[in-house]
């Protein structure tokens, strides 16, 4: 049976690829749908706080928000996944033409407002919500899922025990915690458990954090702070978290349109449990 190349699961082939920004604040928790995301990537934005881009295609649920802004960053992040649908809450002014440009379908609400609501129990920014079915509906040409380099079966060999780390954000936290029980890492933000409005706790059986160069993007939120790019073209460190155990790898892309490959430090190719991924794109140390 073939299997889908997101997260090595029979079906969830010829799937469109649906990308979606979402709000990661505390007043934006809990969150809708992301538990039916093949990938979640976690990202810097302005202030050191972190958003998400998750990433459907095998499934799609019902609604997913809170839906946020995009970032300069999105763009070169997703060329890998061909011309998905983005669907984002709108982005500065001068990023917006950025975004017309970019081998992506805009299914932002000015392109698709049929595809949002607002839920009245929260406070905007963080009550925006999208249907996924009508997003992909105002894409009907969407790419579908394919190779991004990702290799999917039996854990490499060697690795280090571990079922508890911690990534650091200047202003934010992501909490990996191993659960044989569940067969997963659980995820917690800031200190506590990530959870969903629609089917509890997060986590995924592969979780890698993706050490990449933060730097100062050349576009700024609506208070003037600067929005950080993640360059994620190039090659650098990443460790592999899969089985309660931790595995060195080396990240390579050479160009935007290709995918991402995880090596072990002797080239080989580092597979991922079957399943959902989240990629945590960690700031590389300086």
């Amino acid at each position: 049976m073939a299997r889908s190349p997101l997260t090595g699961l029979p079906g969830g082939t010829g799937g469109p690829v649906l990308a979606v920004k979402i709000d990661n604040v505390g007043p934006a928790r809990p969150h809708t749908g992301l538990g039916e995301a093949d990938l979640v990537y976690v990202e810097q934005v302005e202030s050191g706080l972190t958003r998400l881009l998750a990433v459907f295609s095998s499934q799609l649920p019902a609604r997913v928000g809170p839906v946020r802004s995009a970032r300069e960053s999105d763009l070169e992040l997703l060329r890998q996944f061909g011309r998905p649908a983005l669907a984002f809450s709108g982005a500065q002014t001068r990023l917006l033409p950025v975004v017309a440009a970019a081998p992506v379908h805009d299914v932002s609400p000015a392109h698709a407002p049929g595809a949002y609501l607002r839920d009245g129990s929260r406070q905007a920014p963080h009550n925006l919500y999208a249907v996924p079915e009508r997003l992909l509906a105002a894409a009907p040409d969407a790419s579908a899922a394919h190779d991004i380099g990702f290799r999917f079966g039996a854990a490499p060999p060697g690795g280090t025990a571990e079922s508890d780390r911690t990534v650091r954000y200047p202003n934010g936290s992501v909490g990996l915690h191993w659960s044989a029980d569940r067969n997963r890492w659980l995820v917690s933000f800031d200190g506590s458990p990530a959870v969903t409005t629609d089917g509890g706790r997060l986590g995924a059986p592969t979780v890698v954090v993706q050490y990449v160069t933060v730097r100062p993007s050349g576009f700024h939120d609506r208070w003037g702070n600067t929005s950080p790019y993640s360059e994620t073209v190039g090659a650098g460190r990443a460790v592999v978290l899969r089985d309660g155990r931790a595995h060195d790898a080396r990240w390579s892309r050479p160009d935007a349109a290709g995918g991402t490959h995880f090596t072990t430090p002797d080239g080989q190719p580092v597979n991922f449990a079957l399943g959902p991924v989240w990629i945590v794109l960690a700031p590389a140390p300086r």
